[in-house]
């Protein structure tokens, strides 16, 4: 059931209407019957795996709870008799026994994961090596069909797991609860992952509904429609063109895939996200937001930690800490200290090793394929270099900045001034600012090549077409023919045009990007949701027919513009 559908809107609308009516109490079963009947529009198998990946999560989690409860009162009953030695050994040996249920619980739900998303991308590769070695016989492919976000509930599902061993949250013994907690229907097509902690008490214990919620959650569920049809799905259509045939978009068409990308993946991933949060926000279920503006980011490190924060987040909590600290990388660690390496070298190896784990898994987690790992790899990469050259950009601002102030700067006041500004304060001027956003913006473009082209070899032979056309004079070897420019006055000659779009929807496209700027910039200043909250009736109410409005008549429709699946409903 798409987001964006007649039914998924009719769906939304008679559930709030039962959720509301049913008594306080109640409203959690409402909240889960609506969510596996949500959840079943895609498929029977589908829900067979939530269910399964539920039924684990409360027998686990109760599991390690009731251990937990023992051991605390069988310490505060002995807790006289018992020495501190007595004490610590059997909190060891509880530990042990709950890592023991906990690992089991993991490899159960961890292992649905991989069975279902990674067997055929493992066979694959099997047969490869077969082939390298001249072996004729072929492993047969499962060809499982991947559930619809199943790596969202069961990264949720491994954090609840993993903060009940932790002690951290006290999870709940009604399955019906847990159940719910894993299947909430906002979050199961494209996140955000949700810890329990967090919204255990909107979801379990709901509150009585305020009108404003209703309201605000409206308003989001739009702003999100017109991200995704206005603009996500518009851009689509160039993308699918220019991705589809890419030895005769060569060049400058694979400039252009790669902004009209960057805008696609905004706008469908943030638009899905505004539905999530302002569909749970109606039922007055609070979800953590998942993107803080990160076309502003000044590099790919900051980037991370504005786009999908909950998969960051869920990352470094869960994998990235845990392995940073265990017993293998303090091992690695210490010898690392003891060789002849340099300080510097021993004390950041730990940390690449790590990161590198990290990104491997966040590739893996995107998709089961090379392309995938490539990028998680090359992200990797980006972010370690910009760290270990961080000394250089200090000493290289600090003469650049000092030099243009020699030059410009003919007041000896204002040159003084200047010169006690710190190199953060330097650095976080605008003009520095745009160039540091934009230069981010490139990076990731280009990054992003492999999930737009899917395959290593194509996305490096489109990245290449880009300087041969410019060298070449804009028609590399084979396009004479076809009688295609690919160098950059494409972008002037109506080239364009034959994309699928018209001059009136790069038109749209442009005022598109131009209002997610201009929102992204009210954003620094609070809530725009809240600020329009608090204009008159009137003002308010004509802003949002005219967006309802803007949606209907500038929405991508039809044949030509096939309503697209998010996204991030593939991970």
């Amino acid at each position: 059931m798409l987001f964006t559908s007649y039914a998924f809107i009719g769906f939304l609308c008679a559930g709030l209407i039962l959720y509301r009516l049913a008594p306080v109490k109640v409203r959690p079963y409402i909240l889960l019957a609506l969510s596996y009947y949500f959840y079943a529009h895609a498929g029977l198998w589908c829900v067979i795996l939530i269910v399964s990946t539920s039924i684990v999560a409360y027998v686990v989690t109760v599991r390690m709870d009731n251990m937990t409860r023992a051991r605390k009162e069988f310490i505060n009953a002995n807790k006289e008799s018992l020495s501190r030695e007595e004490i610590k050994d059997y909190k060891a040996k509880d530990k042990k026994r709950r890592k023991l249920v906990l690992v089991c619980g993991l490899i159960l739900t961890l292992g649905l994961l991989t069975v279902v998303k990674y067997t055929d991308f493992t066979i694959a590769n099997i047969n490869s090596l077969l082939d390298l070695v001249g072996c004729d016989s072929k492993l047969g492919f499962l060809n499982i069909i991947m559930p619809m976000g199943i790596s969202f509930y069961i990264f949720g599902t491994v954090g609840y797991m993993i903060d009940v061993y932790r002690e951290a949250v006290q999870p709940t013994h009604n399955p019906f609860h847990t159940a719910l907690f894993i299947s909430f229907f906002p979050q199961l097509v494209q996140g955000p992952i949700s810890r329990y902690g967090d919204i255990k008490d909107d979801l379990l214990s709901p509150k009585p509904l305020k009108s404003d919620s209703l309201k605000l959650g409206a308003m989001r569920i739009l702003w999100g429609f017109a991200k995704k049809l206005i603009i996500a799905d518009r851009a689509l259509v160039a993308v699918k063109a220019i991705t589809g045939d890419p030895g005769t978009c060569s060049g400058a068409y694979v400039v252009a895939g790669m902004a009209l990308y960057a805008l696609e993946l905004y706008a469908d991933f943030t638009g899905g996200i505004d539905i999530t949060i302002g569909a749970a926000q109606m039922f007055g279920i609070g979800v953590k937001e998942n993107f803080v503006r990160p076309y502003f980011s000044k590099n790919v490190a900051e980037y991370w930690r504005r786009w999908h924060i909950t998969m960051g987040t869920w990352f470094a909590d869960y994998v990235f800490y845990p392995l940073s600290s265990s017993r293998f990388m303090r091992k690695v660690s210490g010898t690392l200290k003891k060789s002849k390496l340099p300080r510097r070298a021993a004390q950041r190896i730990p940390v690449y090793i790590t990161s590198a784990v990290v990104w491997f898994a966040t590739g893996l987690w995107h998709g089961a394929s090379w392309n995938f790992i490539l990028w998680g790899m090359l992200n990797f990469a980006v972010i370690m270099i910009s760290q270990e050259l961080e000394p250089l950009y200090a000493k290289f601002h600090s003469r650049f900045d000092r030099r243009i102030t020699c030059r410009r700067g003919e007041d000896k006041k204002l040159r003084m001034r200047f010169e006690k500004l710190s190199l953060q304060e330097r650095m976080s001027r605008a003009p520095y600012k745009a160039f540091a956003a934009t230069r981010t913006i490139i990076i990731l473009s280009c990054l992003r090549m492999l999930d737009c082209y899917g395959n290593v070899g194509i996305t490096f032979k489109a990245f290449g077409s880009i300087f041969t056309s410019i060298f070449s004079g804009g028609t590399p070897s084979g396009d004479a023919v076809s009688g295609i420019t690919t160098g950059f006055s494409a972008f002037f000659d109506g080239s364009m045009m034959t994309l699928g779009l018209t001059g009136y929807d790069y038109l749209i496209l442009l005022v598109g990007m131009l209002t997610l700027f201009a929102v992204s910039m009210i954003q620094r200043k609070g809530s725009v949701r809240e600020r329009l909250f608090a204009l008159p009736f009137a003002v308010r109410a004509a802003l949002m027919i005219a967006l309802f409005t803007a949606v209907i008549l500038f929405g991508a429709y039809g044949p030509g513009y096939d309503v697209g699946q998010f996204i991030y409903n593939r991970f």
